[in-house]
C-alpha cells in the first residue's frame, strides 16, 4: 500500500453550548496531532450552513495562531479558506503574520465557497465567487513576494502596498473543488468545474470535496489529471488529497459503527439530509470499513488525506493514529 499522509480538521464547531471544556477538547486535539505528527486543518464556514451542516466553525485564522503557540513541527492549514469574504490586503497580512509565527508552517488551502448568505452578508454576491477568487490568490501572492504592490482586478484595486514581514517561501496553495449532490437552493453541481480545474492545475495541489460520491472523487481526478494534459502540464505533478467527515467506533462491527455513529453526525450536519445520504458522502461505519474506503482512493492515486471528527473527543485522533494511519505507512 501507498504511504499516505495525514491531516486533522480540529474539532472548532461552534456549537451554541461550546465552553471552557470545548476549549480544552480542542487544545488536546492540537497538541495530540503535533505528538502524532498529523497537519492541523481548519475549516472555515462564517455562518451555520444549511445545506450541508448543522453548525458553523470558530474563525480559522485565530484557530491556527493558537495552534501555532502549541505545535513545533506539523504544518498549520486553512481547510478551507472562503477567500470571496475577505479582502486580500488584510488576509496578506494574517497570512505573513501566521508563516512568521510558525516558522513557515502554514497551508495556505482555499476555495470559493458555496453558501449563498456568507457572500451576502460581506457585500459580494455567489455568482462573483470565482473571479473574486482567482483574483485573491493573484493579489495574496503577489503582497507576499514583493513590496510596493500595485494591483487592478474587476473587485480588487489597490496601489504601493507593502506587507512586512514577507515570508521567505511561500506557503503552498491547495485549492478545493469538485462534485456535490447538489442542494435545490445552492448553486454547486455534481460535476467539477472548468473553473475549478484550472486553479488546481496552476497550483498544484487538489482538495477533494466529501460532499460527492467516493466515485464521484476518482472520477473528478480523471478529469483533472486529463485537464492538466490539456494545459500543457504534467499531471504527476498534481496532488492528490482529499478531506472527509468520520467518526471512529473501536470496533469491526459495522451495524454498531453505524448505530454510535448517527448522533454524533447529525449533531454537525443537521438533519435535513438522511443517514443513508450521509453514509454516501462521509467516512462512517467500523474501522475496518473506513480503512477500505480509504485504500480505494489510495489506489486512484491518494496521496494526502484530511479526516475531521464529527466530536471534539480527543481520543478520535488516538484511534486515528492506533487504527488507520499504520495501515498507509
Amino acid at each position: 500500500m501507498a504511504k499516505l499522509k495525514f491531516g486533522v480538521w480540529i474539532p472548532t464547531y461552534a456549537w451554541e453550548d461550546a465552553g471552557p471544556e470545548h476549549v480544552q477538547r480542542i487544545t488536546a486535539s492540537i497538541k495530540k496531532c503535533d505528538e502524532y505528527g498529523f497537519d492541523i486543518w481548519v475549516i472555515d464556514h462564517l455562518l451555520s450552513a444549511p445545506g450541508l451542516y448543522g453548525v458553523a466553525w470558530l474563525e480559522p485564522l485565530n484557530v491556527l495562531a493558537y495552534a501555532a503557540a502549541l505545535t513545533t513541527r506539523v504544518r498549520l492549514a486553512t481547510g478551507i479558506l472562503v477567500l470571496p469574504v475577505r479582502h486580500p490586503v488584510v488576509l496578506a497580512k494574517e497570512i505573513s503574520t501566521l508563516c512568521h509565527l510558525t516558522n513557515g508552517r502554514y497551508v495556505f488551502g482555499v476555495g470559493p465557497g458555496w453558501y449563498t448568505r456568507e457572500f451576502e452578508v460581506t457585500g459580494s454576491r455567489i455568482e462573483e465567487r470565482g473571479r473574486r477568487t482567482d483574483e485573491i490568490i493573484e493579489a495574496v501572492t503577489l503582497l507576499l513576494s514583493k513590496p510596493n504592490v500595485s494591483y487592478e482586478g474587476r473587485y480588487y484595486q489597490f496601489s504601493d502596498v507593502t506587507i512586512d514581514p514577507r515570508p521567505p517561501k511561500l506557503p503552498d496553495i491547495w485549492v478545493s473543488g469538485g462534485s456535490r449532490v447538489p442542494d435545490p437552493n445552492e448553486h454547486d453541481v455534481p460535476v467539477i468545474a472548468k473553473t475549478v480545474m484550472d486553479r488546481v492545475v496552476k497550483a498544484g495541489n487538489w482538495l477533494s470535496r466529501c460532499s460527492g460520491t467516493q466515485e464521484w472523487v476518482k472520477r473528478d481526478w480523471g478529469q483533472l489529471r486529463a485537464h492538466a494534459r490539456t494545459l500543457s502540464r504534467n499531471p504527476e505533478r498534481l496532488t492528490f488529497g482529499h478531506c472527509n467527515f468520520t467518526h471512529f467506533v473501536d470496533t469491526s462491527n459495522d451495524a454498531k459503527a453505524f448505530e454510535e455513529s448517527k448522533a454524533p453526525f447529525f449533531r454537525v450536519m443537521g438533519t435535513h439530509r438522511t443517514y443513508e445520504h450521509l453514509q454516501e458522502c462521509y467516512m462512517i461505519g467500523s474501522i475496518d470499513r473506513i480503512n477500505a474506503r480509504i485504500a480505494d482512493l489510495v489506489g486512484a492515486g491518494l496521496q494526502y488525506l484530511v479526516l475531521g471528527p464529527v466530536t471534539d473527543d480527543p481520543a478520535q485522533i488516538d484511534l486515528l493514529a492506533r487504527r488507520v494511519a499504520p495501515n498507509f505507512a
